[in-house]
């Protein structure tokens, strides 16, 4: 079974997961950066499976997984420059890239209008 890449934006800024937008890393870490800061991710997400009934644990190993992430550029500063403001983890159909989402065959046909379109009266952007 082969799996499949997410779906990226554009603008490769998000990956989209179940109609979610979820911020990429950053792709001007070196691969060293990236290396070091994945395995990190890895090794504290593990921590946190194994601190199930350790609150203490868990609380340290989520603090690892965030600081992973943030070296990553998944959270925290955006690691982009132009000013753009950042949706990670919105529903992208209130975001600007709603109308792009919605173009893409297949998409938006199970909800919305009767054309299959998204209901566009939830679509904000900011906030």
């Amino acid at each position: 079974m082969t799996r499949q890449a997410p779906l990226r934006t554009p603008d490769g800024r998000y990956i989209v997961v179940d109609g979610r937008l979820w911020r990429t890393s950053n792709p001007h870490l070196s691969e060293a950066e990236r290396a070091e800061a994945v395995s990190e991710l890895m090794a504290a997400r593990r921590a946190v499976k194994a601190a199930a009934e350790d609150a203490q644990a868990m609380a340290e190993a989520r603090r690892r997984v965030d600081s992973a992430k943030r070296r990553l550029g998944e959270r925290g500063p955006v690691w982009w420059t132009d000013g753009a403001p950042d949706y990670n983890r919105r529903a992208i159909a209130r975001t600007p890239y709603a109308t792009w989402y919605a173009a893409l065959e297949g998409r938006g046909k199970s909800r919305g209008g009767p054309d299959g379109a998204p209901n566009r009266r939830s679509v904000r952007i900011g906030r």
